[in-house]
């Protein structure tokens, strides 16, 4: 049976609705154009997974109280920037499925948006004293910056190595599940050392994560994203670089001049997608998207069993098995 996130979230099912409605007076402004973005945001959140590693996490270790509220609403409001930012870089005029801020307010005013949200973080972690919660989510949202130039780097030649490609979404991705699960650690009052431990998990779980959604880019059925995405974007994820490693030296070069210069003619990127599964691409990358997960839940042994660890384990496989 496939696992359903309003059961995964049981245990925190009172802590997730006290966080929307935090959530959404946090996000109130004076401003009428402002107000009616922020209403447009909220309205259109999407499955609250960020949020529910912070609690789930926070109850793993000990306790939800008040600054576990504010730890999930500060990963929200940053995470969120840097969403309303990402648009306007990509130029992108849809965020799940509806108009981006970019699109109906232009690039300036989103700009101003994002900037905005970052404030409203910044501001609730300093009135509140939450330094040390802070200190953890600036890391993430600069190692998230760094992951997203690093990848640009490397578009440019298509040069990433497996090497460079786990870096790459060790940044990008990885940091910010590792952030959610290290707040909710800090939040409930454990040592820097167990706090440590969640961050490796949360970056476990989100290297999984990333492998499952560049997964995605092979499928079948367009779910969440369209197939053959990161191929037109020239974006080089795990199947393409294990199979390009197997690949003889023109057989490579003729699959890399494809990404580069014919990445938008769908039967050229259909040509890319077949060489990948022939090449055992596929596999590779789910072996090593298994093998993270596998790892998070070892380290996830070390804490006492509950109704929150429970849950977090579903919470991960949740990540695993979903297909959007």
């Amino acid at each position: 049976m496939s696992l359903k996130l309003d059961d995964i979230k049981a245990p925190i099912e009172r802590e997730m609705e006290e966080f929307e409605q935090k959530f959404r007076a946090l996000m109130k402004t004076r401003v009428m154009l402002l107000d009616k973005i922020m209403s447009y945001i909220v309205k259109r959140k999407g499955k609250q997974m960020r949020p529910m590693f912070v609690f789930l996490s926070a109850g793993t270790c000990g306790r939800i109280d008040e600054s576990t509220h504010r730890g999930a609403a500060l990963i929200e409001l940053l995470h969120t920037a840097t969403l309303v930012h990402d648009d306007v870089v990509d130029e992108a005029n849809y965020r799940r499925g509806f108009f981006s801020v970019n699109a109906l307010w232009k690039n300036k005013i989103a700009v101003l948006v994002g900037d905005f949200l970052l404030s409203r973080g910044l501001h609730l972690s300093i009135e509140n004293r939450d330094f040390d919660m802070l200190g953890i989510v600036n890391n993430a949202v600069r190692d998230m910056s760094e992951g997203e130039l690093l990848q640009m780097e490397k578009a440019r030649r298509l040069d990433i190595t497996e090497e460079v490609y786990y870096e790459i979404i060790r940044q990008k991705t990885a940091s910010l599940i590792a952030s959610c699960c290290s707040v909710g650690a800090s939040s409930s009052g454990v040592s820097a050392e167990t706090v440590g431990l969640m961050r490796q998990f949360g970056e476990k779980i989100g290297m999984a994560f990333q492998i499952k959604d560049d997964l995605f880019d092979y499928g079948e059925d367009e779910i969440g994203k369209p197939v053959g995405i990161d191929i037109k974007e020239k974006k080089m994820t795990l199947p393409l670089i294990h199979a390009l490693s197997k690949a003889g030296w023109l057989e490579k070069r003729r699959i890399i001049r494809i990404v580069k210069n014919e990445g938008s003619k769908p039967a050229k990127v259909r040509e890319v997608i077949e060489f990948v599964k022939k090449s055992g691409g596929i596999q590779y990358a789910t072996t090593a998207m298994n093998k993270f997960h596998q790892d998070a839940l070892v380290l996830l042994a070390n804490f006492p069993e509950s109704n929150y660890k429970r849950s977090l384990i579903q919470l991960v496989q949740y990540t695993i098995d979903r297909n959007n």
